[in-house]
């Protein structure tokens, strides 16, 4: 089952569904079916800012405690 991202045209609420087939979707929030289907942040490899996680960096920025270089990351 693929997730998809969608962001309600009425009170822009962001969210992620897990779709089968032609199940019709709704927002959580005020139930409405007027959504835009948006880019996955993994698709499009989380490029944009709101999708940011503040995750891993490049070497030595990870956080691993035996300093830079050695996560094994480069």
């Amino acid at each position: 089952m693929p997730i998809f991202e969608y962001l309600c045209r009425e009170c822009n609420h962001r969210f992620e569904l897990l779709v089968q087939g032609s199940t019709p979707v709704a927002c959580p929030q005020c139930k409405t079916t007027k959504l835009e289907k948006q880019f996955s942040a993994f698709g499009v490899g989380a490029t944009s800012s709101w999708a940011s996680s503040g995750g891993p960096g490049p070497c030595g920025t990870c956080g691993d405690p035996r300093g830079p270089g050695a996560c094994s990351m480069n």
